[in-house]
């Protein structure tokens, strides 16, 4: 199965988080004497039990195309964002669950984030981990910090062959 890279908005994103962009932004105001503008509550951090949000930098190697997606991996007890950086675009991919254990691997998404835009997954969205694609980078990450599992890890079968094509990500 190829997947098709689609265009990260709000709308196309809705059912497995938020995404974090000043132009979706509908409460903004000026702060600090008018010197900053404030985009407010651009997401929602959850956490269930006892536990806290944290920040922390991920840093990604960029990743090479084609290549072949054979996993993906959920947080049960969080939600969890990415912000880039640096200015540069990533990609994100995400399916619905199929059931308690596994994700639908007939409806995974693809999506091109441009360097303006951050994500947060819900608590429980089935996500690729992280996919760079220009150089080594870095993204400010949102998540729970607690006791207790809170990363789920699922393996393709080995007969699945879904994989991102060599392509220019150029335009997107």
């Amino acid at each position: 199965m190829k997947l098709n890279i689609e265009t990260l908005t709000a709308e196309a994103f809705a059912d497995f988080g938020q995404v974090i962009d000043t132009k979706e932004c509908k409460n903004q105001f000026a702060i600090n004497g008018g010197t900053t503008q404030r985009f407010h509550d651009l997401a929602e951090v959850e956490t269930i039990g006892e536990a806290r949000g944290g920040i922390s930098i991920f840093r990604g190697d960029a990743r090479q195309f084609p290549m072949k997606i054979e996993m993906l991996e959920r947080h049960p007890k969080g939600s969890q964002a990415f912000v880039p950086l640096q200015q540069r675009p990533y990609l994100v991919i995400v399916a619905p669950a199929l059931n308690d254990d596994e994700p639908d691997l007939s409806r995974l998404r693809l999506f091109y984030a441009t360097a303006a835009q951050g994500v947060n997954y819900f608590t429980g969205t089935w996500h690729h981990p992280l996919l760079a694609l220009e150089d080594v980078s870095d993204f400010l990450v949102v998540d729970r910090i607690g006791e207790g599992h809170n990363c789920d890890e699922f393996q393709f079968p080995e007969e699945s062959n879904i994989q991102i094509a060599a392509m220019s990500f150029e335009g997107v």
